[in-house]
């Protein structure tokens, strides 16, 4: 059996209980999210996002993509899985691709995934009514 598709989430609701442990998730950011450090001896890398007035980070896992080649202070997309952060405190995305986008226009991205998850709103609705239609009626 396949594992369920993942699914975008951006950068800031990673830490805020969007996604729980082991999903499957596509995470990047806005114009301001940006590869602030990598370190190579612990194959783990930390992006950062400003949004909403607060600073986000999280740190992800680059065991499955290296060797990496990083450039701080660029963009980047995760696709990966959410585990819990060692010692407990937030998590971190174990990716399976990272790959910098600078030059990509995050806006535009940002704004499919928002029409995505509008579909799939409507879908799941859609499916809900559907099911309630078909079930019998008590007659009256």
């Amino acid at each position: 059996m396949l594992p369920a598709p993942a699914v975008f989430h951006f950068l800031w609701e990673v830490n805020f209980g969007a996604v729980k442990e082991g999903d499957s998730v596509r995470t990047f950011g806005s114009s301001f999210s940006r590869l602030v450090s990598y370190q190579p001896e612990e194959s783990k890398a930390t992006l950062s996002i400003q949004h909403a007035a607060r600073q986000h980070q999280v740190v992800v896992q680059t065991t499955f993509v290296e060797p990496f080649d990083p450039i701080i202070g660029a963009q980047y997309i995760v696709l990966g899985e959410i585990e819990k952060a060692e010692g407990g405190d937030g998590v971190m995305v174990h990716a399976r691709v990272l790959n910098c986008v600078d030059g990509v226009n995050l806006a535009l991205l940002q704004r499919g995934v928002n029409e995505q998850r509008s579909y799939f709103r409507e879908r799941e609705e859609s499916k809900g009514d559907a099911a309630t239609a078909a079930q019998p009626h008590a007659p009256l």
